[in-house]
Order: C-alpha cells, then sequence, then structure tokens
C-alpha cells in the first residue's frame, strides 16, 4: 500500500522501504521514568516508510494516516504547528544533523495500522521508523540502543512530550516471539520467550486518551515528590526504583495518602515485573497471568489512571474461558487492554470480549490477536 501510494504521489518508485512495529507492554507500567523495569514485546502492527532521494535538502512528506503533505529544508527545521502529524520526522532529521549525520532531501510517504492514541505507541513506531528509513536512505551506520535513544530525544525535545525510553527501545529492538525485560535506569535488556501455546490479544477502548499528557506530568511530579520526602527522612534513593515496599512501610508517615500510593504503584510494578521475567522463563504462565491482574488492580486503585472504559474491558476479559492475565497498557485513561490468552481460545475470546463491551456501554472495541515481531533494527 505505500509503495503504491508513493508511486502514485511522486510518479516514480521509493529507493527505500522500511517498518517499524508498535508495542505492548506486557508488564511495566509507568515505572520507566522512574528508572524501573518493563517487560514489552513489539507487535506485528506497523508503520511503514517509503521514500528516495532528491538532489537538495527539501523534505516533501505525505502521511497516509492523515491524508495530508507537507514540506520543510533540512537547513531550517522547526515544529509545525499545522502538519502537528510530520512533527515526529521533523524531530528525528534535526538530531540526526545535529548529531553529524548528513541527510539529503528526500521525498517520504509513511503511514501504517498501529492505531493513534491508542497506547501501542505509533509515535515511537513513527520516530524509530523515521531513524531507520535515514540510516538505509543515507547509508548511516547507527547502533539500535543510538537509534532508540535519538528517537526519545526527538519525542521529548522536539514534539514535547516527556515520555520514557521503553516506546523507543522495543520498537527498534523487538524479537520475533519474545519480549524484552528493559532496565530503564542503565538500558541493559535480554529478550524473554513467549510460549507459542498463548497469544497476545489487545482491545482498544476506542476511548482517545485526552487527559493522559496532562496526567502523565502529575504522576511524574508526584513521584519525583515522593523520592524528596522520603530521602528527607533519611532514605537513600535516586527514584523510586531504589525504594522497596518495606522502606514504603518504614517511610510512610512523611508521605501523604495520595503520594503513598502512587509510590506503591511504583515499587510494587518493578517487584511484579521481576517476578514476571522469572516466571516466564521457568514456563509458569498461570502466575504470570495473576501478576498482570495484580498490576491492572494496582493501576486503577493507587495509580489511578484507568477508566470505566479500560475496567470493563478488563473486567470482561477476567471472565472469559483461556484467559491467563488482563490489565491497561499505556499511559491509560484510554487506549488498550493487554491480554494473555491460551492460544486456541483467542479468537473466540476476543469476539466475546468486543460483543460484551458494546452491550455494557455500547461502544465498540477493535480487537487485534497479536504476536510479538522484530524491531526495526533487528536484521
Amino acid at each position: 500500500m505505500i509503495e503504491e501510494t508513493f508511486k502514485r504521489i511522486f510518479g516514480a518508485s521509493p529507493e527505500v522501504m522500511v517498518r517499524a512495529p508498535g508495542r505492548v507492554n506486557l508488564i511495566g507500567e509507568h515505572t520507566d521514568y522512574n528508572d524501573g523495569f518493563v517487560l514489552p514485546a513489539a507487535i506485528d502492527r506497523f508503520v511503514e516508510f517509503a521514500g528516495r532521494r532528491r538532489a537538495d535538502r527539501t523534505i516533501r512528506v505525505h502521511s497516509t494516516d492523515f491524508q495530508d503533505c507537507a514540506e520543510f529544508n533540512l537547513d531550517s527545521i522547526n515544529k509545525d504547528s499545522e502538519h502537528r502529524w510530520s512533527n515526529y520526522l521533523r524531530g528525528v532529521s534535526k538530531f540526526l544533523e545535529a548529531d553529524g549525520h548528513r541527510l539529503s532531501g528526500a521525498e517520504i510517504v509513511f503511514g501504517g495500522n498501529v492505531p493513534r492514541e491508542s497506547g501501542l505507541s505509533s509515535s515511537a513506531a513513527v520516530e524509530v521508523g523515521a531513524t531507520a528509513f535515514w540510516q538505509r536512505l543515507a547509508g548511516l551506520q547507527l547502533d539500535a540502543v543510538y537509534a532508540a535513544k535519538l528517537s526519545r530525544r526527538a519525542e521529548n525535545d522536539f514534539v514535547g512530550v516527556p515520555c520514557g525510553i521503553m516506546d523507543q527501545f522495543i520498537s527498534a529492538l523487538g524479537k520475533k516471539d519474545h519480549a524484552l525485560f528493559l532496565d530503564c535506569r542503565d538500558l541493559s535488556y535480554r529478550h524473554v520467550p513467549l510460549r507459542d501455546d498463548v497469544k497476545i490479544v489487545v482491545c482498544n477502548s476506542g476511548v482517545k486518551r485526552s487527559l493522559a499528557q496532562t496526567e502523565y506530568e502529575v504522576r511524574l511530579k508526584q513521584c519525583r515528590e515522593s523520592v524528596s520526602k522520603l530521602r528527607e527522612k533519611g532514605l537513600w534513593a535516586n527514584s523510586l526504583r531504589d525504594v522497596t515496599s518495606a522502606d514504603l512501610d518504614s517511610g510512610r508517615e512523611v508521605l501523604s495518602d495520595i503520594l503513598l500510593r502512587r509510590a506503591r504503584h511504583v515499587v510494587t510494578e518493578n517487584e511484579r515485573t521481576r517476578e514476571a521475567v522469572n516466571v516466564l522463563e521457568s514456563g509458569t504462565i498461570e502466575r504470570f497471568g495473576e501478576l498482570m491482574n495484580a498490576s491492572h488492580v494496582s493501576l486503577r486503585d493507587d495509580y489511578e489512571v484507568s477508566c470505566k472504559e479500560l475496567d470493563t474491558l478488563v473486567e470482561l476479559a477476567w471472565k472469559q474461558p483461556g484467559m491467563l492475565g488482563a490489565r491497561m497498557t499505556g499511559a491509560g485513561f484510554g487506549g488498550c487492554t493487554v491480554n494473555l490468552v491460551r492460544a486456541k481460545a483467542a479468537e473466540a475470546f476476543a469476539r466475546a470480549v468486543a460483543e460484551g463491551y458494546q452491550k455494557a456501554l455500547g461502544l465498540k472495541a477493535d480487537t487485534y490477536v497479536c504476536q510479538a515481531t522484530d524491531g526495526a533494527f533487528v536484521t
């Protein structure tokens, strides 16, 4: 589709085609910006890029998702308030140039089937896909971890969204049939095999995450304030990554109720994520599902980033045959749930949850039976 669109718009075949996957986080939510642990998987939903060189320094780009075109010059890259979808590409291009990677003008088409504003990281897929595109078109030698860092830099410092590193990292370094256990402090990682008798089912609530950005910033401040209060009491901690459940118990008198609950989610989520990796590697898939369920309860009650629609999807999932674990995924306040389901039951599970959601709330839930796939920088 991308290739045909490119031919139609630019009248020739593209020189380069690349794609970057979206992701779903199996467990480890709102831990990445607290230097914690996450366990995402790249999924077989992609943003694709097609393009060819120009002789000048002009970028002409078309988005198939927005059915819109934009143009900018590599010698003067600024944010575009009218074509905001182009800012991810602009940011990647700007920082590649700033790091000494000389780019050429190009004609580009990009788009894909990662749902936007759903918590599946379509923005990270665009950024990582753009980085991979420039690597191929300009013949750059880019390390995959560098590509993830640069993509995050584009989102943080150009687009202006203060996200953690997880989304870009998994889009760059995912591995087929594996999840990725990532330490967000030092970026050490290892791939963790996923059993072939389970499927990842994503259920999209259809609710746009209108509160996610502002509430994300509130949670970030609350986490930092919790650490500050605990440090005043004498606890050594640079972030909630360094805090244990025992530390929270002993220091709870210096934390307000809301700060205690925010900190408790992050601390226990880190503990759950580390246990989840161990049980996944040992094959104890039922326990992994229990940890996913506990993660949702913590996100709902302590971190308060769920919503009626996400809770409904999770509660419906918990009732279905073949279900192992279910929880909200992503920033919250809308977007998707992630479900680990016995492979034989996956299709029936997806239908039943969608039907139950329609009956309960009168809303449509798109469902995706997914498998873990390779990242854009995995060859």
